[in-house]
């Protein structure tokens, strides 16, 4: 079980440091990687997983964590995406308890946090792995390999490709998970807690701890379960230390006969019923929490998976699989997305980047063939289990076992950079042994390369601040992203610069023709310019790639009612309806079409199911007071006012209308309180002042209407009917002092 001091260990260029000091040495160049993103925006996928994830929200059961997905979709619905990660969102929504709100700092604050502990823990990992499990008379872990251990712990804490789990909130899953993950394998450790004797009982206590913890790491993230495959390969390697190359000799060359005892060591069988038990435990529960079966990507998500040629598909993948490698080898080119033509598909066998397919099994091979036919027992194992650390946290995203919705993730790698990260220590533990005397330029080597690290993550995690950081740093990366494009067209329109965010959206529409969100925004702004025929054209072409596209028909529908369409208005409103039974904008905008056509029953009806489905549409409220006020039922007028001020009781607006109403009831003192609140909550409103100068002049309170009238023309000289108003009262005023003795 337990290996002696690790030879190459001592030729590391590096201080041999206590086990405390190396620990919190690594977690303070965690910190220092990513302490400049602590007060970044919410940014990217952070806006479905915690802006609009109402889960978070005190007011929503917390029961509701536990039957809905990661973005707070039911997991029942087709179109939820099947992440089920409660324990994340558990944290999401202490963070928001804890901030009184949505405020961004802590959550970024907690995430920096566990990729620093979770950098300080991984030393104790990559101890175990590469110098075994040993521990002193007083039960203490032994650490045989403390300058590779705390090398390899630099490199995690420090790599680039860390920045979005870390940076991006939403990475908060890869964190936990990893955290778990490691709990779990140092659990799994403590059941063997003597010498390396074969009659060694193990614990089962622990065993089962291990599970739970592989379990909470689930709850966290789907990958957490391959802990059990990385638990599984150091128990045969390291607790039973099988020689997997001689045992495959015997087997294929059947050199010697096969002694099964030395393969099943006590208890071996044991431990891997119970993790073989347990992890199908957990995947069957998983499948039935899944409800519908698994998720539905299209070929943006993941064009590979849907090429037909199963040749192709096969090298596509494999293409994936070496672009991941580039990523931990040379972190430079990073992307928040690699989706809808960033990786263009390899088509055929003269394609130049067939090169990187070959390079990579080349490598690979090679790797494999050390860490299993090296007549050094230390290098088979720390290359067998660097290989175990690196692929199987991987496996889950490589699309052998189910399609995944994305070409490449940046987040997925952070535990597999784990065992990137102990190959790499190790290769240079072997450069070091083998060429002494280049000690120095080595030692150089590795300090450059960890500033490297370190000066990329504070620039990427910089970049993750804001969106608009975010978003441009892709434009160079993926050119060829229609997403990129499309979302830094958004955050220009979020901003008020829609001529920039045209040019963004087109451009995404060029390199993604069928891109129907694009169409829709860029359809939106094409709209609000009064350039509507050009607007008509893209929102059908949109609905006509994606008809149940509800977001999309509304806004054609309101195109077409600006243009006087009104019949195919009301088609394009019925079929956004249709597709999406509760959307309230949408039967405002119906009323709407109602109220042009003078159909006013069915626009008040429009307008009672937009309140009846969001009881705070102050727009529909406000136009339904509005209508009956021009329509003459002011009771009804009233009655509806009121009604709305018990649900939005802060809303100046439909004070306004309700003092109208009630200005014409004859009710002046009633509908003056309503005048004065409005202005106390919005005091530069000019038609408000305006109005209650209307008032006061039927009331006969003139003098108190001067001053309205002065003041609403002081904030709108050009109000509409308020000069002719105020110059009859002036001649009134005049009419009075001249009567007056």
């Amino acid at each position: 079980m337990a290996l002696s001091e690790v030879y190459w260990d001592h030729q590391i260029p590096l201080p041999k440091l206590a086990p405390v000091q190396a620990k919190v040495t690594v977690a303070l160049v965690a910190l220092l990687c990513f302490i400049n993103s602590y007060d970044g925006e919410f940014v990217f996928d952070d806006s479905e997983a915690i802006v609009n994830n109402k889960d978070l929200r005190p007011s929503t059961p917390l029961n509701n964590i536990w039957s809905n997905d990661f973005w707070g979709s039911n997991l029942s619905s087709n179109s939820s995406h099947k992440s089920y990660r409660p324990f994340t969102v558990l944290t999401f929504r202490l963070n928001y308890l804890l901030a009184g709100g949505l405020h961004p700092v802590g959550f970024h604050v907690l995430n920096i946090i566990l990729h620093s502990v979770i950098s300080a823990l991984m030393i104790d990992m990559f101890a175990i792995l590469i110098g075994g499990l040993a521990h002193d008379e007083e039960g203490r872990m032994l650490n045989h390999a403390p300058k590779t251990s705390l090398l390899a712990g630099l490199f995690f804490a420090a790599h680039p490709i860390h920045t979005e789990s870390v940076a991006g909130i939403v990475g908060r899953a890869d964190l936990l998970c990893a955290l778990f993950f490691q709990l779990s394998f140092l659990t799994y450790c403590k059941a063997f807690n003597r010498g390396s004797d074969r009659d060694d009982k193990f614990s089962v206590h622990w065993v089962v701890v291990s599970l739970l913890l592989c379990a909470a790491a689930m709850l966290c993230k789907e990958q957490g379960i391959t802990v059990l495959g990385v638990n599984a390969a150091f128990d045969v390697l390291l607790i039973c230390n099988v020689n997997v190359y001689e045992l495959s000799q015997r087997l294929l060359l059947r050199k010697n006969s096969l002694d099964v005892s030395e393969i099943l060591r006590p208890g071996l069988l044991t431990r891997l019923a119970l993790m073989g038990l347990g992890g199908l435990s957990m995947l069957y529960a998983r499948w039935r929490i899944m409800g519908t079966g698994p998720p539905a990507f299209t070929d943006v998500d993941n064009p590979a998976s849907f090429e037909e040629n199963i040749l192709l598909r096969i090298v596509n993948y494999n293409y994936y699989y070496s672009l991941n490698a580039w990523l931990l080898l040379c972190p430079w080119w990073l992307c928040f997305d690699w989706s809808m033509g960033c990786v263009p598909l390899i088509k055929s066998a003269t394609d130049w980047r067939m090169v990187w397919l070959l390079l990579l099994w080349c490598i690979m091979i090679g790797l494999i063939s050390q860490a299993l036919c090296s007549q050094d027992s230390q290098r088979r194992r720390t290359l067998t289990l660097g290989l175990v650390l690196l692929v199987v946290p991987f496996l889950p995203a490589c699309n052998l076992f189910f399609r995944v919705g994305f070409v490449i993730a940046e987040r997925v790698l952070y535990l597999s950079s784990a065992g990137y990260c102990l190959l790499l220590a190790y290769s240079l533990g072997h450069c070091c042994c083998r060429w002494s005397k280049y000690r120095k330029l080595l030692c150089a080597s590795v300090l450059v390369l960890l500033c490297v690290y370190v000066a990329r993550c504070a620039l990427r995690s910089h970049q993750w601040r804001s969106e608009q950081s975010l978003f441009t740093s892709a434009l160079s990366v993926c050119p060829l992203n229609a997403k990129v494009h499309y979302n830094v067209g958004k955050n220009l329109a979020d901003k008020g610069n829609t001529t920039a965010a045209v040019g963004y959206y087109r451009e995404a529409v060029r390199l993604h023709p069928t891109y129907v969100h694009a169409m829709n925004n860029l359809g939106n702004i094409l709209k609000e310019r009064d350039e509507l025929i050009e607007a008509e054209q893209l929102l059908s072409k949109a609905v006509s790639i994606q008809p149940d596209f509800a977001a999309a028909w509304m806004n054609l529908g309101i195109v077409q009612n600006s243009l006087q369409k009104f019949k195919e208005a009301e088609h394009s409103y019925r079929n956004a309806i249709h597709f999406r039974k509760k959307y309230p904008d949408c039967y405002y905008n119906l009323g709407r079409l109602y109220a042009d056509q003078n159909r006013h029953v069915d626009a008040l009806n429009a307008w009672r199911n937009a309140t009846v489905l969001k009881p705070d549409h102050s727009l529909a409220w406000n136009n339904m007071v509005i209508l009956l006020d021009n329509t003459g039922n002011l009771v009804q007028a009233e009655q509806i006012g009121r009604e709305a001020l018990k649900l939005l009781p802060s809303d100046p607006t439909i004070m306004f209308s309700l003092a109208n109403v009630l200005g014409k009831l004859q009710k002046y003192k009633e509908s003056e309180g309503f005048f004065l609140h409005a202005l106390r909550i919005k005091p530069d409103a000019a038609s408000c002042h305006g109005n209650l100068a209307v008032l006061y002049h039927r009331w006969g309170k003139l003098e108190l209407a001067k001053k309205h009238y002065e003041l609403s023309l002081k904030l709108d000289p050009e109000a509409p009917g308020t000069r002719d108003n105020y110059n009859m009262l002036r001649r009134k005023l005049d009419q009075l002092k001249r009567h007056t003795p």
